[in-house]
């Protein structure tokens, strides 16, 4: 029996990183997929190989910053499947420069990503959770909900704030048998972290931060998320994961 048999999950930013990697993992334990992201394409890419590993699986092109967009998004996921079991809060954005060269319209850019679409979601899509006896959102968080560094104000505020979101959420939603955890990846080979990769000055420099002396795999997040979403992590709510290589224990 595969781990998530038949559960539906709605994941977003599905189309690329960790995102992508999470869907295929949850797809590949049987679980039903509906990917959200702005880039169709590359969704659809997913999709494919999605359903080559025997995910039944929908595609819904999206800018879940927009409250309509998201109603829109809940709308042809409960067409599609009925009810919802899990939520995976994925898309994110960051910005990296001083707070002095932000404008208002890019630190608003980054917490609307990072934060608000997370609310737009929860509020859409807890009710067609409620009254199952189980439920699952995960959170992307990140390091710098826990640490920071320079150039990073506007993406650890957003961060900071989504971990207390996941908190008082898990709390609330506790008696429904809903789970409310954040992920928090540290440096992990994605799209978001290729400017850094391929700079090898940059990239020494991060490596040198991360006891293990790689960067994270996509993958090793997919799995965490697979048992996270499943009835072995039952008794894990309102907690934050720290997937990081050991960077956050020095």
């Amino acid at each position: 029996m595969k781990k998530l048999a038949d559960k539906v999950a709605i994941i977003t930013g599905a189309s690329k990183g960790l995102g992508k990697a999470m869907a295929l993992a949850l797809g590949a334990e049987g679980a039903r997929l509906f990917l959200v992201s702005r880039n169709l394409a590359q969704l659809q890419a997913t999709a494919a190989e999605a359903r080559a590993l025997g995910a039944e699986t929908e595609v819904c092109p999206a800018d879940i910053t927009d409250e309509a967009q998201v109603r829109r998004v809940e709308a042809a996921a409960t067409d599609r499947f009925g009810k919802v079991q899990i939520l995976i809060n994925n898309a994110g954005m960051n910005i990296r420069k001083a707070v002095t060269d932000f404008t208002l319209t890019e630190w608003r850019q980054v917490q609307d990503t990072n934060l608000t679409s997370v609310f737009l979601l929860c509020r859409a899509f807890v009710p067609h959770m409620r009254g199952q006896g189980y439920g699952r959102i995960l959170n992307m968080t990140s390091i710098m909900s826990h640490v920071a560094l320079p150039g990073r104000t506007a993406y650890a505020a957003s961060k900071s704030a989504l971990l207390g979101f996941t908190r008082a959420l898990a709390l609330e939603l506790a008696p429904e048998k809903i789970t409310v955890n954040g992920i928090s990846p540290g440096p992990f080979a994605t799209e978001m972290n290729a400017p850094l990769m391929q700079n090898q000055e940059l990239s020494r420099e991060f490596i040198s931060k991360i006891p293990l002396a790689r960067w994270g795999k996509v993958e090793e997040v997919g799995q965490l998320a697979v048992y996270l979403c499943s009835e072995d992590a039952g008794f894990i709510t309102g907690t934050d994961i720290l997937i990081d290589g050991g960077w956050t224990a020095q």
